[in-house]
């Protein structure tokens, strides 16, 4: 039987893809790989990138992933096997693990997550706490706190894409898993930081808790402290990570005693829609009655 040029090619076409840089790719880079390789490879005009990816998951070991968020449809491409993480670090350019994903990757919790949170930034916009007054805080922890419908299913996991306020990648880092694959990740303090800012994502405030605990003797508070004068948030969230330091029970008052530096001029919640409600003279903050 006479070989298609896909065939006849199919040799060259795997050891490109053996020896690419990475493993996953998206319908632009399939489409750019065939346009750039197309009379190299000796491939028909006529082949369309949609039938050429079709050829190379019938006949080589490439794996077409789809990811259905609410808004959009995102393809991926695997070339052989790939971990759930990598692929969803790749869905969104310059993204980033956070949250309760961090928390797992820097053995901060002893659960398994099986929502992957993702985030990428928003585009800098001015920001002004100008506004901010007590009755604006109060209304606004009364209320649920919002979180993303941006989340889709995968396999086991659950992925959920969060497009952050701007923050200049501040406190991202690069790790290398047990697997060997490097990922992209909030370090330790801003881990901790937006496991206070956001609880919801990160398995709710006696997880934030355990997590501060479980960091104690792996964190610089001094590190933490100016990461959180960068990040210049309008709501005082040093209050509720003071409060967590202490209540942790594992760090040094001269540690506990940088989140004092800040302002105090408002009373803060260390969450939202509290019923029963105890208040912490020191940091000025709202927590559950037995917390």
């Amino acid at each position: 039987m006479r070989q298609t040029r896909f065939q006849i090619a199919k040799k060259d076409i795997v050891a490109f893809f053996e020896k690419c840089d990475k493993n996953i790719f998206s319908y632009t880079d399939i489409s750019k790989i065939l346009n750039d390789n197309r009379d190299f490879w000796r491939l028909p005009g006529s082949l369309t990138t949609n039938a050429f990816i079709g050829l190379l998951a019938d006949y080589t070991k490439l794996n077409r992933h789809e990811f259905s968020f609410p808004s959009e449809k995102i393809l991926r491409f695997a070339w052989g096997s790939t971990s759930v993480f990598s692929l969803a670090l790749d869905l969104k350019k310059d993204s980033y693990f956070t949250h309760f994903t961090s928390l797992f990757w820097h053995n901060l919790t002893d659960q398994i997550p099986k929502t992957i949170y993702v985030n990428y930034e928003q585009s800098k916009k001015k920001v002004s706490n100008a506004g901010l007054s007590q009755d604006r805080i109060d209304r606004a922890f009364s209320n649920r706190q919002r979180t993303s419908s941006n989340i889709t299913a995968f396999g086991d996991y659950k992925i959920c894409l969060l497009n952050g306020r701007f923050a200049n990648r501040t406190g991202v880092t690069e790790i290398t898993t047990p697997e060997g694959d490097k990922i992209m990740l909030t370090s330790i303090e801003r881990t901790l930081i937006d496991i206070v800012v956001r609880p919801s994502y990160s398995g709710g405030i006696y997880q934030v808790l355990s997590a501060y605990k479980k960091a104690a003797g792996n964190v610089s508070i001094n590190k933490l402290s100016a990461m959180l004068k960068k990040l210049n948030y309008i709501y005082p969230y040093h209050q509720a990570i003071g409060f967590y330091l202490e209540r942790a029970g594992v760090y040094r008052e001269t540690q506990i005693r940088l989140l004092k530096k800040f302002d105090f001029k408002f009373d803060f919640y260390i969450t939202h829609q509290m019923k029963e409600a105890q208040y912490s003279k020191e940091w000025r903050l709202y927590y559950p009655k037995g917390f």
